[in-house]
């Protein structure tokens, strides 16, 4: 995705209130509440903020009228550079492209689900509980892959490897035991991201 080059300097922070209320309700509202959303006192400003963001791709109208958000609205900026986990660096106050996040982590929507994570068998992989797998439902996996698997009629998600030639699930933590499965292994699914909320 481009970077967001706005018409309007202000731009920028009129799009961040919006998508802030969005957030909120779920809805654009109308002209009149918008003034107030955005601290302008006339419809007119209102409507030419719209306008610019619509032409920019953040909105729409519908058929009726209706500004709603398109894709591009729910994209983020990632930054320029990464962040390290030792010495801090320098913070740049320019931003990176805009992202969606949904199209960073899912491929195929349809095949596409998410499970949330329970216990701690997979912590040595970075995967926590309360953690939410995001999880391509595939019948095949590889070797290596970390899986959501069923297990003798049980759903778990651990590392698929092989042992004397049989297909076994290996835990990342070595509290738990490496599962052979006594009668069927099915694959659900290979996960292909992860999701992480911190709390304040």
């Amino acid at each position: 995705m481009s970077d967001f080059t706005p018409a309007n300097a202000r731009d920028v922070e009129y799009l961040a209130k919006l998508q802030d209320y969005y957030a909120d309700w779920k809805s654009i509202p109308s002209y009149a509440s918008l003034c107030e959303v955005f601290g302008i006192a006339s419809k007119s400003w209102v409507k030419a903020i719209l306008d610019r963001l619509g032409e920019a791709g953040f909105i729409e109208r519908t058929p009726d009228g209706i500004w709603i958000p398109t894709s591009q609205f729910f994209a983020r900026p990632l930054a320029d550079a990464s962040v390290p986990a030792g010495m801090p660096v320098m913070v740049s106050a320019t931003q990176g492209e805009y992202h969606i996040i949904d199209e960073m982590l899912v491929d195929t929507p349809s095949k596409t689900t998410l499970i949330k994570v329970k216990g701690d068998s997979m912590s040595g992989a970075g995967i926590h509980d309360g953690d939410v797998a995001v999880v391509e439902k595939r019948d095949l996996a590889n070797v290596g892959d970390i899986v959501v698997a069923i297990v003798d009629g049980d759903f778990t998600l651990k590392t698929l490897e092989k042992e004397r030639g049989k297909f076994i699930l290996r835990p990342e933590n070595p509290a738990y035991p490496i599962i052979r499965p006594h009668g069927t292994l099915e694959i659900f699914g290979v996960l292909v991201g992860l999701v992480r909320k911190y709390r304040k």
